[in-house]
């Protein structure tokens, strides 16, 4: 069964950080290409980042140079560090294997200006 639990998430004043961790079980992380997206209230969920099984990396151009997801594959674990943040990075945030239906249950990441 895939479970993925989302932690890190909080309140951070404008220009603060924060970083997210996504342990997955189930699946592999190291074989998979994982995402993280987001959802902000009356917005749709869309995707943030994602890193490939063999590193490669893209980002949503508004987190561009602020936002690094990376990935542990010793801890099956995969990261979201966030810099600079700003208000409109308010929202909760999930972690997934693209290959996957399955979602977790999300964090949340509150910016307050």
């Amino acid at each position: 069964q895939v479970q993925l639990v989302e932690s890190g998430g909080g309140l951070v004043q404008t220009g603060g950080s924060l970083r997210l961790s996504c342990a997955a079980s189930g699946i592999t992380v190291s074989l998979n290409t994982m995402a993280w997206y987001r959802q902000a209230p009356g917005k749709q969920r869309e995707l943030v980042a994602d890193i490939t099984s063999g590193g490669s990396t893209h980002y949503l151009d508004s987190v561009k140079g602020r936002f690094t997801i990376s990935k542990d594959n010793a801890k099956n674990t995969v990261y979201l560090q966030m810099n600079s943040l700003k208000s409109e990075d308010t929202a909760v945030y999930y972690c997934k294997a693209i290959a996957y239906v399955y979602w977790g249950q999300g964090t949340q990441v509150t910016v307050s200006s």
